[in-house]
């Protein structure tokens, strides 16, 4: 554990991954500032680290929104100092097959996973760079390497996080930020809940592991990506994915 803990932004903290790394991340020596659209799911994961002795602070806002990013970001600042660890995790899921699909389904999607991860990577940003360091760990899913049934905007917006990721590691890897991606398989969450039967029971009868996965799982992965044995990942995408995606 640190012997000084630094700061870190966990979005989409209130429950399932989210609130796994988060409560990971603290483990391990962070302060963490736990955001989520819902405030009180944030404060009882925020609350949560701090009766384990950790250090939080919970705040409610839309990633997608310019003026909830900026307050997000502030309270991060004036709770815990400059931010050195950003995770980019908010995320909904929606199932609807492609012909069923309509543009505010397809809008949402895009600007929670895709605008919400460049807002919040815009406002840490300036102060990393200054520093000449930092890391951002974006959460993005096997789906969009691979794709998935009746999940065609969810997919294509994850996709887009891996591209993002890839290029602006590229950018700023010399700078001193890191930044790479966890590519998770279908991990059980309220989110992955919120998707069919069918479509789960089909999915885990395609997984070599035959099993879906924990949060904790992926808060391990993330926990790697944030530490220094992971100096050498630039622009990756490390996929805890049960098998569903093999590179």
């Amino acid at each position: 554990m640190m012997t000084q803990k630094v700061s870190a932004i966990v979005t989409g903290a209130g429950s399932g991954i989210g609130r796994a790394i988060a409560v990971r991340l603290a483990a391990d020596g962070y302060a963490v500032l736990v955001n989520d659209l819902s405030g009180d799911r944030a404060q009882a994961v925020a609350s949560e680290i701090i009766k384990a002795g950790g250090a939080a602070t919970a705040i409610a806002g839309d990633v997608a929104q310019p003026v909830h990013v900026a307050a997000i970001h502030a309270a991060a600042k004036a709770s815990h100092g400059d931010v050195a660890l950003l995770v980019n995790n908010a995320g909904i899921a929606h199932q609807a097959a492609f012909e069923d699909l309509e543009l505010e389904d397809f809008d949402r999607m895009f600007a929670v996973h895709v605008r919400g991860t460049f807002l919040m990577t815009k406002a840490v940003m300036p102060s990393m760079l200054a520093r000449g360091e930092g890391v951002i760990i974006n959460v993005a899913s096997q789906l969009g390497q691979i794709g998935g049934v009746e999940l065609v905007h969810y997919s294509g917006a994850k996709a887009a996080i891996i591209g993002m990721t890839k290029a602006l590691a590229r950018e700023v890897s010399g700078r001193g930020v890191r930044v790479n991606a966890v590519a998770p398989g279908p991990i059980n969450t309220p989110l992955v809940s919120a998707l069919s039967e069918e479509w789960r029971e089909r999915k885990k009868r395609e997984l070599p592991l035959g099993r879906f996965g924990e949060p904790e799982e992926v808060a391990a992965t993330v926990a790697f990506l944030a530490s220094p044995a992971a100096s050498l990942f630039v622009g990756q995408t490390l996929g805890p994915n049960s098998g569903d995606v093999m590179l």
